[in-house]
């Protein structure tokens, strides 16, 4: 049963994406609110494919800010990634610049506001980075960090990529850390029923060192491990 839930979710999700992405190219000349809700629509559309084919329940715990914040997110699979714009208010997420060359996706990605990362570009791209996240933060938008730069198996803790006590101490604002179970259930593979939870931790406050910035962010995006 399960193998056949999950012959029945890939198609159904990756047609549903490419239908989305197509309609959020196409309402982009045209309407800003409807492009950005296209965008919204694609992480509605997988929650609907995890609940209704595969079985999995996402769970809340906390609420979001309500001010821009930089919400550090802990990467466990790619289901995040797509509900960001779902889980948060026009948010700008900051992903690997190697993802904007995917056709189609690439040119809905910049158009929303995500900000692309290469980490092998050094100073000139950071500032490039800071440059974009601020005039996000300027409209009111916040921002989404995956500390780690990569997934990470559910249950594994490792270290944060040294770039982010940077953005943090660059930006000034607060870091709202987010801890994901996503692992158990959106494996790489074979999707499994169970349950998706979200975890909201209390805000960190700008100006702290890089060791008590990466310490808290990392105790709380972890807290879900068990």
């Amino acid at each position: 049963m399960l193998l056949l839930r999950n012959l029945l979710f890939y198609p159904l999700f990756y047609l549903g994406s490419f239908l989305v992405t197509a309609a959020s190219l196409a309402s982009a000349p045209f309407s800003l609110a409807a492009f950005r809700r296209r965008v919204r629509n694609w992480g509605q559309w997988q929650r609907w494919c995890l609940k209704h084919i595969i079985g999995a329940e996402v769970v809340i715990e906390g609420t979001p800010a309500d001010k821009p914040v930089l919400y550090a997110v802990k990467h466990e699979s790619f289901f995040e990634a797509i509900d960001a714009p779902n889980l948060l208010e026009c948010p700008s997420v900051f992903a690997k610049q190697e993802l904007f060359a995917i056709p189609g996706w690439g040119r809905a990605a910049l158009a929303y506001g995500l900000i692309p990362v290469a980490r092998d570009k050094g100073a000139k791209m950071l500032m490039g980075m800071i440059r974009s996240a601020k005039k996000m933060v300027a409209d009111g938008r916040p921002l989404v960090i995956f500390p780690e730069g990569t997934r990470v198996p559910h249950g594994e803790r490792r270290q944060l990529q040294a770039g982010f006590a940077g953005l943090y101490k660059m930006l000034g604002l607060e870091v709202v850390p987010v801890a994901v179970s996503s692992g158990k259930v959106y494996h790489r593979w074979l999707k499994k029923p169970g349950t998706i939870t979200y975890r909201f931790g209390e805000p960190i406050p700008p100006g702290l060192s890089r060791e008590e910035i990466e310490a808290r962010v990392l105790d709380a995006i972890n807290a879900l491990n068990a």
